[in-house]
């Protein structure tokens, strides 16, 4: 309940993840003495919150206006959203912080998997955690371990259900929300029919996973992590156009300076939709630059494994970055990362990078993730009902304390929060 004389907070969502998360934790906000609004934006988000929300059917030009008188007519205290990037979260986003608002962002875990990220203001390349290492040492000294606790429950199948559902409902209802344009790239119902060709090959996938696994056996390595052209982590956090443009500067750097006796291992992403033969790409990319044989693919494989194997990863700025980093494997971070701190991950160029990789401090990046435990990730997950539920939780209190950060890390990382961001 509210503290006598502490004025109510009043939350407005915005677009979450596809399934019921966003609505079931604004109940646990109302449980909790929380006044909770929530403005639908698509066909998706009015079936996923189906009561007591306000449809938004206008254009893009009219929304600012909607928007800011929304929130002054409601008294909204505190704006929740999932990612920081789509296009009416950022006007909305601006808007809010010119009324003082509090911002709350969700977006999947930094570190996974059992942990999703919520950030006060900004995620990814807008997030506020300093990335100066004696600021992380020492906010570090006053945490707690992070505690050791059973995996979340995950089943891929609630994710795709969920998923299904929430899109199936942005194509159809199209005549409600007529001027709605998703933040995604490309066609949702060719990206749908991408993925149930993956799922017809998957046998044959699972066969040539196998056989570069065979190829790679007793060779030394570095693993490269695709990421979807699409994601955010590439549009807006990166210098990259696509993903193509990230694997030629990657191959093209390899091939001028890694040492002969070592190969590139390309992991596709898990939910890339195949609009890139990746396997092809690589495979002529690789015989132009003068390296054939020496850049395999794979489009499967359990990351960790390799992880642990590989001596060293390359990623534009995706979250299997921490995978390595955990097990000490160098790390080169080509976009905009949390986790990209002087001290865990390699400064020094890709092209030193082959021949000179450096390792990851250990204490700094243990330091370094106790941090971010508690500033800027919370337990739980989507794919599945208990996992929503121990989300709900601790997000609700998260949410619900005047700093917006883990109730028992406050004094801690007061020196942390209110440090600006480190210069990149």
């Amino acid at each position: 309940m509210t503290r006598p004389g502490v004025k109510r907070k009043e939350f407005l969502f915005l677009q979450g993840p596809p399934g019921p998360f966003f609505r079931q934790l604004a109940d646990e906000l109302v449980a909790r003495g929380a006044g909770t609004h929530r403005i639908n934006l698509s066909g998706g988000d009015r079936y996923d919150w189906r009561e007591g929300a306000v449809d938004f059917r206008g254009t893009t030009r009219r929304w600012p206006r909607f928007f800011d008188r929304f929130l002054r007519e409601n008294g909204i205290t505190d704006l929740v959203l999932f990612g920081d990037c789509r296009p009416m979260h950022q006007a909305a986003l601006r808007l809010a912080q010119l009324r003082g608002i509090h911002i709350h962002v969700f977006e999947e875990g930094y570190i996974r998997p059992d942990w999703m990220t919520l950030e006060r203001d900004g995620v990814n390349g807008h997030s506020r955690f300093d990335r100066d290492p004696e600021v992380i040492l020492a906010a570090a000294k006053w945490l707690p371990p992070i505690p050791k606790l059973p995996p979340i429950t995950a089943q891929f199948s609630r994710r795709a259900r969920d998923s299904y559902w929430h899109y199936h409902h942005v194509v159809t209802g199209k005549l409600r929300f007529p001027f709605y344009r998703s933040h995604r790239q490309g066609s949702i119902c060719a990206d749908g029919i991408g993925w149930a060709l993956r799922f017809l090959r998957a046998q044959r996938r699972a066969r040539q996973a196998e056989q570069t696994l065979c190829e790679l056996a007793g060779k030394k390595y570095f693993l490269f992590t695709l990421q979807l052209t699409g994601d955010y982590q590439i549009r807006a956090h990166s210098p990259f156009g696509s993903m193509s443009e990230a694997a030629e500067y990657v191959l093209e750097s390899f091939a001028r300076h890694a040492p002969d006796d070592c190969v590139l291992l390309v992991k596709e992403h898990p939910l890339d939709s195949g609009y890139l033969n990746w396997r092809r790409f690589l495979r002529l990319r690789a015989r132009g630059h003068g390296v054939p044989g020496r850049v395999l693919h794979i489009d499967g494989g359990e990351l960790q494994a390799l992880s642990e194997e590989a001596i060293g990863m390359v990623c534009v700025n995706s979250t299997s970055g921490t995978l390595a980093l955990e097990v000490g494997s160098p790390v080169i971070v080509l976009g905009d990362a949390v986790y990209d701190v002087p001290g865990i991950t390699h400064q020094s160029g890709l092209d030193s990078f082959w021949s000179q990789p450096q390792r990851p401090d250990s204490a700094l990046y243990q330091a370094f993730k106790k941090t971010l435990h508690a500033k800027c990730l919370v337990r739980g997950g989507l794919a599945s009902e208990s996992a929503i539920q121990i989300l709900i939780r601790g997000s609700a209190d998260r949410l619900m304390a005047d700093e917006g950060i883990a109730p028992h890390a406050r004094l801690a990382v007061q020196e942390l929060g209110s440090s600006p961001a480190s210069p990149r």
